[in-house]
């Protein structure tokens, strides 16, 4: 068995997104790619992109997992750094690897704007210098991935495209798969459910009533009420078909439990 379906294998055989994203890590490391940023939404507007910074959707609705420090990630995600971000606003319009040397370049014309030039301040003060984004295809307008592979502070962006053009076919494939696992992986993130709370909204994707599931669970119509109020609040969703359709999304439906 050679390395890359070595690492294939160790990929479509994890259990949950966290022994995933611990498999990749290890294996981007091994190419030198040892920092890694990976965000996924299915909120995504594009018609937006040039003028909102919800473009994206709410950040609490994305699939995102990094081994970055969580002092740079609330900076990046939560003070707003990611809208203005140039690697960001490639993968949003591009599918494919784009190195960061584009990045470099840009800010060297007239043609990046002084937020622009503000997110690339503040990745060097941090030493997320370089390296290269994968943006991912997809067949819906409505969603949007990509993941971006860091070189450590003291390596160049000559290196990070050197790795590159020796391992570039190897690399996209293996995100590829990375990418397509955690799609079909539950994930909670902060829209975390109950195990009851799932329950119900399972009974409503199958067509039941409050009082249908009431009776199929032997609890009171109120507690079932009050569970899917629960899981309306916990998916921030004002309406119990909303909650089913947000739940299908996290692959929270009809899962195993552990």
């Amino acid at each position: 068995m050679n390395g890359t379906i070595a690492k294939l294998y160790e990929l479509t055989n994890a259990k949950t997104v966290e022994e995933l994203w611990d498999v990749h890590t290890k294996h981007m490391a091994t190419f030198g790619f040892t920092r890694v940023i990976y965000a996924f939404t299915r909120y995504f507007n594009a018609s937006a992109m040039s003028s909102s910074e919800m473009a994206l959707g709410d950040p609490q609705d994305w699939v995102l997992l990094t081994n970055l420090p969580t002092d740079y990630i609330d900076e990046f995600v939560q003070g707003g750094h990611y809208a203005n971000a140039p690697m960001v606003r490639w993968a949003v319009h591009n599918d494919g690897a784009c190195s960061w040397r584009w990045m470099e370049e840009m800010m060297s014309t007239e043609l990046a704007t002084e937020k622009e030039r503000a997110v690339f301040a503040f990745n060097q003060s941090k030493g997320v210098k370089a390296g290269y984004t994968l943006s991912f295809r997809t067949v819906s307008q409505r969603s949007k991935g990509a993941i971006a592979l860091i070189v450590p502070e003291d390596v160049g962006q000559h290196r990070a495209d050197q790795i590159w053009a020796e391992h570039g076919e190897e690399l996209m494939v293996l995100n590829n798969v990375m990418h397509l696992k955690i799609l079909a992986l539950p994930h909670t993130g902060s829209r975390k459910l109950t195990s009851r709370q799932r329950e119900v909204l399972q009974w409503v994707g199958d067509g039941k009533t409050t009082q249908d599931i009431a009776i199929l669970l032997g609890l009171t119509a109120a507690t079932v009420e009050k569970h899917l109020r629960l899981a309306r609040e916990a998916l921030d969703v004002e309406t119990t078909a909303q909650a089913v359709l947000k739940a299908a999304f996290y692959n929270q439906m009809f899962v195993l439990e552990s």
